[in-house]
């Protein structure tokens, strides 16, 4: 078993779960709103002169705020699932600008449904 954390655009959520319908991936979890920026958009000289208050660096900056909000999405996976998950999440998510997103994906070392106290894979499914 596998978890898929995606970290995506908060405007792409409605696309994400349908590209993971799609896929029949049916459970997630999604964190509301939280702010997040990666290295594309700024670099750190720019950043080091918005500090000391250079114009340029500032202009250069424009209005955009320093942290974008986005949505983390949790999904706990069989193996086989893995890979339609991830690809359903890049193709929901993947455009041509800076800031499409990050997918990890770790391992999960036991399930336990709550209500039944199924464990292992057969709770994932």
């Amino acid at each position: 078993m596998k978890k898929v954390m995606a970290i995506i655009n908060i405007d792409k959520m409605n696309a994400t779960k349908k590209a993971l319908l799609d896929v029949n991936i049916t459970s997630m979890t999604a964190s509301g709103k939280v702010f997040g920026r990666g290295k594309g958009l700024w670099e750190a000289k720019i950043l080091e002169g918005v500090k000391n208050d250079q114009p340029e660096a500032l202009e250069h900056l424009g209005k955009e705020p320093r942290l974008r909000p986005q949505r983390v999405l949790e999904i706990v996976v069989n193996d086989s699932f893995v890979q339609p998950a991830v690809e359903a999440i890049i193709e929901a998510n993947q455009d041509a600008q800076h800031g499409c997103g990050k997918i990890f994906i770790m391992p999960v070392m036991d399930v336990i449904q709550v209500r039944t106290g199924i464990t292992g894979s057969k709770a994932v499914d």
